[in-house]
């Protein structure tokens, strides 16, 4: 295993609620309405998708740049104010620390959230940090972890994505890592070279590395993975 990427909302902290808030603020000075279906829509996906589906649900006439601003000055206040690590991640994170194992952080979010939410993780445990402002094209799209093997002079089959979210377990599989889901607030299927767990509880350096081999043999449950 060369490397591990680590997605970041939903995944090492838990802001998914906080987008929600937001997003339901932006929302109402749009005009509109805002709801579990439509943050289901979103999940794992750029900024500017959600102004878009944002302003097309309200048939507000806002300009999207903003919609945008609106967006991130909302999540930075709340953010900066520190943001809930998501169960296991810290003992996960230091784990693969102490490995010595090349880390990075691969998130559709600005560099802006990144930081904020970087203040509550602890921006040591990443060696890289690859956010939308780095990339032209965002998850679903694979370049973002392509791009941040890239970086770390991995091989993206020789790395193990953690991601919770559809949109990002299909770039991560398309830039040809292994993956571990940990679904949030979508349901993730089984599949080849994919791991589904509960929590990052689940989940060591062992874990990580058996699953980079493909030795199912290593799990006690193996309907939870397909080699």
């Amino acid at each position: 295993m060369d490397a591990v990427l680590f997605d970041m909302d939903g995944l090492l902290v838990d802001s998914e609620k906080v987008w929600f808030q937001v997003e339901t603020e932006v929302m109402g000075r749009l005009g509109g309405a805002w709801g579990p279906q439509d943050q289901e829509h979103l999940v794992g996906g750029s900024m500017p998708a959600t102004v878009a589906y944002m302003l097309k649900v309200s048939g507000s006439p806002a300009d999207p740049a903003d919609v945008a601003a609106w967006m991130l000055e909302g999540m930075i206040g709340r953010l900066s104010g520190g943001v809930e690590l998501m169960p296991g991640a810290a003992d996960l994170l230091a784990a693969v620390r102490r490995a010595g194992l090349p880390a990075a952080l691969v998130t559709s979010s600005s560099r802006k959230i990144a930081d904020a939410c970087l203040q509550s993780i602890g921006g040591h445990h990443f060696d890289q940090v690859v956010t939308c402002d780095d990339v032209e094209r965002t998850k679903p799209d694979p370049e973002p972890y392509l791009t941040a093997a890239r970086l770390l002079g991995a091989d993206p089959a020789r790395c193990v994505a953690l991601e919770d979210s559809p949109n990002g377990v299909t770039a991560a599989t398309a830039a040809g890592c292994r993956v571990v889901a940990v679904p949030s607030v979508l349901p993730i299927p089984h599949a080849p070279g994919r791991l589904v767990v509960a929590s990052l509880r689940e989940v060591d350096v062992e874990v990580l590395r058996a699953l980079s081999e493909g030795d199912e043999g290593s799990f006690p449950d193996l309907r939870s993975f397909d080699p």
